[in-house]
């Protein structure tokens, strides 16, 4: 009796179980720094290797993306999916349950299996939604990956006082379960992911010829990298800050700080909006002016902190979203896509890993913070050019399908 498939699912559905999976592919992370010090005193770490439970995932995003690359490119992203997903359980079940050594490998599996998730659920929306809701479906994926950071940041520290830490950053895979459910509708049953209409999953035989510009890449790297290293120095010193410069107690200068992570999702879902009206060089210039104000605001007027880390975390999200849509719309086909998805996100997390470190070492060495903010001032006006350029690219290539064809 032969094997019926089932239809290939819609991209409502895909878009949906991208969004879900998107949910804890940050939470994992961030759930330690709440509760960091009970993990310190369990598990007997030094402050040094508690540090490495935040910052070897980060480490993890560049070192891995090229090896999230091959397995792309050799299982395909069904499979891809199922590899982050099972990865992100396993480490977050042993880093609940192990002692410090058995900690700091679940760390590792959580960081690489995440970097598959990074390279790989853009590519899924390139191929499963049609050209025209790109925008929106990326902009739904990157405010997931803010709002599972917020939820999970906001969770894991009265969960603790409750329970202790290893059940509440164990519970967090309610998330990884809820994404496994709407990945399985998706995909079991079927022969494969099915190309959306409209999208170019691979080069053709006959097809034109690849419109290769691999200094796109390495600006969107270096672009997206200059933003992520601000970000991540930020979420590290933005507490410390608000209380020397502004007096807030640790408790508010942490709530305060928390502004800055949720307003990124606003911007993340609001670039979709912006793209549709405007060119995706206006879109990058209006996030780099919310951008930019945060520091000349802090260095300025400090007492504006609310406004300038709205507009900041705004932007934050928005340039990432802008990024991946970038990406996507100006890859080839999706081995193009998936290729400069593990270059962009291999540079650019390799750049931003040095943000705290970086930051803290200005303000160390200059017991201020007039010096951290400049420097962080410096690197988003290296990402306003290299951010710039490809999205000067895009518009020129939006404008150029837009005109009538000639008459033959």
């Amino acid at each position: 009796m032969p094997v019926t498939s089932r239809p290939a699912p819609g991209p409502a559905l895909v878009v949906a179980a991208v969004v879900v999976v998107a949910l804890s592919l940050r939470g994992p992370l961030v759930a330690v720094a709440p509760v960091l010090e009970q993990v310190r005193a369990d598990l007997g770490l030094t402050p040094t290797t508690a540090g490495l439970l935040t910052t070897v995932p980060v480490v993890c995003f560049a070192v891995a993306s090229p090896l999230a690359s091959v397995l792309l490119a050799r299982l395909g992203p069904a499979v891809a999916v199922w590899c982050c997903l099972a990865g992100v359980a396993a480490g977050t079940v042993l880093r609940s349950v192990g002692d410090q050594a058995v900690a700091l490998v679940a760390t590792v599996v959580i960081g690489v299996a995440i970097t598959i998730g990074n390279i790989t659920l853009p590519v899924v929306v390139r191929r499963a939604v049609p050209p025209a809701r790109w925008g929106a479906a990326t902009g739904a994926y990157t405010a997931a990956l803010n709002s599972g950071s917020v939820i999970t940041s906001l969770g894991t520290e009265p969960l603790a006082a409750w329970l202790g830490w290893r059940p509440a950053t164990a519970v967090w895979l309610v998330l990884v379960l809820a994404g496994a459910l709407l990945w399985a509708a998706v995909v079991v049953g079927r022969p494969g992911l099915p190309a959306g209409p409209g999208t170019r999953p691979t080069a053709t035989a006959g097809a034109a010829p690849a419109r290769r510009r691999p200094w796109v890449s390495v600006a969107l790297g270096v672009g997206f990298g200059a933003q992520a290293g601000c970000f991540y120095g930020l979420t590290a010193w933005l507490p410390t800050l608000l209380a020397d410069r502004n007096g807030l107690s640790p408790t508010g200068a942490g709530a305060a700080s928390s502004v800055f992570h949720a307003a990124a999702i606003v911007g993340a879902l609001l670039v979709p909006l912006v793209l549709h009206r405007r060119t995706p060089r206006a879109t990058a210039g209006l996030l780099a002016a919310c951008w930019l104000v945060l520091p000349v605001g802090m260095l300025l007027a400090p007492a504006g902190w609310p406004v300038w880390t709205s507009l900041g975390g705004a932007a934050q999200g928005g340039v990432f979203t802008l990024v991946v849509v970038l990406l996507t719309v100006l890859a080839d086909d999706d081995d193009d896509a998936r290729r400069s998805s593990a270059l962009v996100q291999g540079l650019g997390y390799t750049l931003a890993a040095l943000g705290p470190t970086v930051l803290g070492a200005v303000h160390a060495a200059t017991d201020g913070w007039d010096e951290p903010l400049l420097l962080v001032l410096g690197a988003l006006l290296v990402m306003v050019v290299a951010v710039g350029a490809p999205a000067h690219v895009a518009t020129q290539q939006q404008r150029a399908a837009r005109e009538p064809a000639p008459s033959p």
